[in-house]
């Protein structure tokens, strides 16, 4: 009973798989099949196509209408049609009068001529003369040849007939099979005139009604083949599109254009092959995973003994692991505490150095520069009126000279470490300040910034003067920012919310690089070119702040924007004095 189990398994899934690799390989082998007949069909159109408007094209030749009419010589038609028929590598073209005889052919001078022969039978005649055109395929009563009729009724001088090009189809039969490709094409009455397999030749795809063998036996369409006898490929009528015979499955599709049926067919033993050799590795498969499934609980049960008596040892190295990756975490969490406090007193350090050296700075140069203007005030007022060229020097002189005490200016607002003083105030106060200290610059500039005010008031514990030069060092920034940008614009924001005030200053301006952003709020360090910038404005904005537990933060997109946000605690309702 042990060993029946694992077998009666494996022939089960054995079972299903080859169910499901016989629908799987059969939808495979129909859409294959789908892709040949829409190859096929377009194949054969194209090759139809290509002389379908030869009849037309040719019969509007004046050789062809006078020999219809009577009124020209044959043989010039006779050379034109032969002409025309080379160049177009089109078959046979020949002309047919009303009562369906054959007075100009292209093959005129050969063996099989069709000149002198009646096709007044013929079906691409009779629907011709009615309808205008006709089309029929058949084979050959004088030549024996198969081919395919096109034909266009022609008028011409009160005679009327047909003129006709036969297409030879049979090459098409010689790259089927060298293409190695079942197809076949059938007329609208399922007769197979073309195949890449010769046992499908003339023979219908089902059984064929007396009135169609009437029909066929009177146009001569298959003359000298008995097709009453001729065995049907398929057992009963197709299902839709799919078409089974002996040995082998297709897929058949009609032809708009010529009412025909493409038939694609490929063997099945293949396919059987392939469904049945799946199932084979599959019951292998389900019978070696069996056996894995019996040798792994074998296996388990080895290891399970193992784990029982190693258990205590595991357990021991599993703590001392945990004490080793504690160790191993605190210090490096220490190295990282070092390594960041060692960073934060370098920076101390020199930010300490470079305040003693702007006071130094400050110091040794504030007298001098200040002397130097008074000399050349002095000088100026000793200076004829006629001597504008030294005045003009003199003037450039003292601009020099002031902009360096400004310079001094900024190092030593920069290097004073004031006491803090903070008192609870309306943080909207300094912005409309800031706002009015730089409105001269803005009407250079050309453009008034615009300050959206919160609905109540916004209170703070920080120093209004000390805020108001905050704000004016990032609207003189923004002004800057946008000088020269067409339809520039500056807005301030002030809200509150989560326990915080929030000053938001935004320009269109030209932005600030990516590599720059950084490194913006940091001493001497500036993006303008002009030349007049310390780059301290920021840095003593962001000492400003911190001094009222404020933060600085700023987003910008090169080319587009610039935004810096101001964040102070709101003032506690209890903790704050009178402004």
């Amino acid at each position: 009973m042990t060993l029946i189990r694992p077998f009666f398994l494996a022939g089960l899934v054995g079972g299903l798989v080859w169910l499901v690799m016989q629908n799987f390989v059969l939808g495979a082998a129909r859409t294959q099949l789908d892709q040949t007949l829409l190859l096929t069909e377009r194949a054969v159109e194209a090759e139809v196509e290509r002389l379908r408007s030869l009849p037309f094209v040719a019969a509007e030749d004046a050789r062809v209408r006078r020999a219809l009419a009577g009124s020209g010589a044959l043989q010039d038609a006779n050379t034109y049609l032969e002409t025309v028929a080379a160049h177009a590598q089109a078959g046979d073209l020949f002309l047919i009068d009303a009562q369906g005889d054959t007075i100009a052919a292209s093959n005129w001078n050969r063996q099989g001529s069709f000149v002198g022969q009646n096709y007044g039978f013929r079906p691409y005649f009779q629907e011709a003369m009615t309808q205008g055109e006709g089309q029929f395929y058949g084979i050959g009563v004088t030549t024996g040849v198969p081919g395919y009729f096109l034909a266009t009724r022609i008028e011409a001088e009160g005679a009327r007939g047909v003129l006709v090009v036969k297409m030879d189809l049979r090459p098409l039969e010689t790259v089927w099979r060298t293409a190695d490709a079942d197809v076949a094409l059938a007329d609208p009455h399922g007769v197979v005139f073309l195949s890449a397999r010769p046992d499908w030749e003339y023979r219908p795809l089902t059984a064929l009604d007396p009135d169609v063998l009437e029909q066929l036996a009177s146009t001569r369409a298959f003359a000298g083949e008995d097709l009453a006898a001729a065995l049907p490929l398929l057992p009963g009528p197709a299902v839709g599109s799919d078409a089974r015979g002996e040995g082998w499955i297709g897929r058949i599709a009609t032809m708009p254009s010529t009412g025909w049926q493409v038939v694609a067919a490929r063997p099945t033993t293949g396919l059987q092959l392939v469904s049945f050799g799946t199932a084979v590795l599959a019951m292998l498969a389900t019978l070696a995973l069996i056996g894995m499934v019996k040798a792994r609980d074998q296996r388990r049960q080895i290891v399970a003994l193992r784990l029982s008596q190693a258990e205590a040892l595991e357990s021991m190295v599993r703590a001392r692991t945990a004490d080793l990756a504690r160790e191993v975490d605190a210090r490096t969490q220490v190295e990282i505490d070092l390594r960041a406090t060692q960073d934060a007193l370098v920076h101390t350090e020199k930010m300490a150095a470079l305040g003693r050296m702007s006071t130094a700075i400050v110091h040794e140069i504030s007298q001098p520069l200040a002397a130097m203007e008074a000399t050349l005030s002095a000088a100026e007022l000793g200076l004829a009126p006629s001597d504008t060229a030294t005045a003009n020097r003199l003037a450039k002189a003292r601009g020099l000279i002031r902009r360096m005490q400004r310079t001094t200016k900024h190092l030593k607002s920069f290097a004073r470490k004031d006491v803090a003083e903070r008192s609870l105030i309306d943080l909207g106060a300094p912005v409309v300040s800031a706002l009015e200290l730089v409105a001269p610059r803005a009407r250079v500039v050309g453009v008034s910034p615009v300050f959206h005010p919160p609905e109540e008031r916004i209170e703070v514990l920080a120093g209004v003067v000390r805020m108001e030069q905050v704000v004016a060092n990032l609207l003189l920034n923004a002004l800057d920012a946008v000088a020269d940008v067409p339809d520039a614009q500056i807005s301030v924001t002030l809200t509150a919310g989560n326990g915080c005030a929030r000053l938001c200053v935004a320009d269109t301006g030209a932005g600030i690089a990516e590599a720059d952003l950084p490194n913006v709020t940091e001493p001497f360090f500036s993006t303008k070119v002009s030349g007049e910038s310390l780059g301290l404005g920021l840095a003593i904005c962001k000492a400003i702040l911190s001094d009222f537990q404020g933060t600085l933060s700023i987003e910008s997109v090169p080319g587009q924007r610039t935004q810096v946000t101001v964040t102070i605690p709101l003032a506690m309702p209890n903790g704050a004095e009178a402004a």
